[in-house]
């Protein structure tokens, strides 16, 4: 018999996972559609638009941009030997985050028509794209969205639930979606694969902000099965379609390029390099990151990075039951990236196990008051960093999901501030009011100088 050995660690099931769509097209049809766009307080809104035609002998663009309310706000034209073009739009609505403006997550509809002519016949396509007009930049103390700090409230997630194991469900995404704005929470990581095209398209609409992150976990063993040229080229055309995918949503506003590699490896450094100049390439106008287990003294990649992410687990997976590292270990972490490379930090993961129900005073390990202790130590030193370097917060994880068995897991992970039937426990509750809390934080002034990446909003012409 074969017993797959995985080097991740959630269950990842068979089969397929999410709906599958069969279409047809016209002989001649519009193939893909990049939308870049940008603002200017004297100039308003501006979407770059590139469409590519396969199929025609000639074509014609018509291109529309139309509010919420199906108003038409600009169009253009463009010949399909190019196909790209810009639209104006005065006083634009842009998309905000959630909770940073009354009315987040706004949506135009870019209209795209082309009229081909194919062996002398007429063949018409027509595509429409929601489109959110919003800008992304990095300080090397902030994170900017539309020029303003921007502070990540979230966790990481995972597609699993009961019954329906990690496929597709309606209702699951809907009651993950409303738990999401019951917590005040605006963000949250696709830990550690794309996620379903439905829950993209309902995060654009709230804006709710995604750091989409490919299938590159597990990456830590120092042979060729890992870091060789076999590894390197599929991670590479993985990053290409993802991005390819996903480029045209606002919410989308960071790539992750992999969760917990072995980056204290010689290898790691030309790997990685290769991996985040190629998504820079593709798009250069998002920040590029990978998600970091090693300490900054080891870590041999996060020089290439725009933003540090870190998980970390001090008095868990690191000296287990003693509360009392979590504050000068978390410091002196935090402090040492930035040190460093002069970059923002964001903890992407942190936790602890806790069985739903089981109590103990004082906090003692899998209980709901140590989850509550260890999440309140990490609040006090999120707090003293956040005006400095410190961009977000991300807990891992928003529920309890199913994993292989072993003796480190119970039926499972159990670091969700949720079980996996959705019920809170007390992290829950405390969660939600740090959340709002920081909602309500006056934002702070932008500071520093913006990167040298992710300035290129019409890179159609470069």
């Amino acid at each position: 018999y074969f017993v797959q050995n995985i080097q991740f660690d959630f269950f990842n099931y068979a089969g397929i996972h999410r709906p599958v769509l069969l279409y047809s097209t016209p002989d001649a049809f519009i193939d893909d559609v990049t939308v870049l766009t940008d603002f200017h307080d004297d100039l308003g809104g501006v979407v770059n638009y590139n469409v590519s035609v396969v199929g025609a002998d000639e074509c014609q663009l018509m291109v529309s941009l139309s509010d919420r309310e199906g108003h038409e706000v600009a169009k253009g034209e463009a010949n399909c030997s190019d196909g790209v073009g810009t639209l104006k739009v005065a006083r634009p609505k842009l998309w905000w985050p959630l909770t940073m403006r009354p009315e987040a997550g706004y949506l135009y509809t870019l209209q795209v028509h082309a009229k081909s002519l194919v062996r002398g016949e007429q063949r018409e396509d027509w595509y429409n794209l929601p489109v959110g007009i919003r800008t992304v930049r990095v300080t090397a103390t902030q994170f900017l969205i539309n020029g303003e700090p921007f502070y990540f409230r979230g966790f990481g997630k995972h597609e699993d639930s009961d019954i329906r194991g990690r496929g597709f469900d309606w209702a699951i995404l809907a009651k993950d979606l409303n738990l999401i704005r019951w917590l005040g929470a605006n963000s949250f990581r696709t830990s550690h694969y794309p996620y379903a095209e439905e829950l993209m398209d309902a995060c654009d609409r709230l804006g709710i902000v995604i750091i989409d992150e490919c299938p590159g976990v597990g990456i830590t063993q120092p042979h060729s099965a890992n870091f060789g040229n076999a590894s390197l080229e599929h991670h590479l055309a993985v990053m290409g379609e993802l991005v390819r995918r996903d480029k045209n949503r606002p919410s989308v506003v960071m790539w992750s390029v992999a969760n917990e590699p072995a980056s204290q490896l010689s290898v790691a450094e030309p790997y990685f390099k290769t991996v985040i100049e190629h998504t820079r390439h593709l798009d250069p106008t998002r920040p590029v990151t990978y998600v970091i287990n090693q300490s900054f003294q080891t870590d041999k990649a996060a020089q290439y990075t725009d933003v540090v992410c870190l998980n970390a687990y001090y008095s868990w997976y690191h000296d287990a039951g003693h509360l009392e590292v979590i504050v000068p270990q978390l410091r002196y972490t935090l402090d040492g990236w930035h040190a460093k490379h002069g970059k923002p930090v964001l903890q992407t993961e942190y936790g602890a196990d806790t069985i739903p129900g089981l109590h103990s005073d004082p906090p003692l390990m899998f209980t709901e008051e140590y989850q509550v202790a260890v999440m309140k130590s990490y609040f006090k030193v999120f707090d003293e960093k956040r005006d400095a370097y410190f961009i977000g917060e991300m807990i891992w994880n928003f529920a309890d999901f199913a994993t292989q068995q072993g003796i480190t897991r119970v039926v499972g992970n159990k670091k969700g501030i949720f079980t996996r039937q959705r019920q809170p426990k007390s992290a829950a509750f405390l969660l939600r009011e740090r959340y709002w809390k920081l909602a309500n934080v006056t934002v702070p002034h932008v500071t520093g100088v913006v990167s040298n990446h992710c300035l290129v909003n019409d890179f159609f012409s470069t």
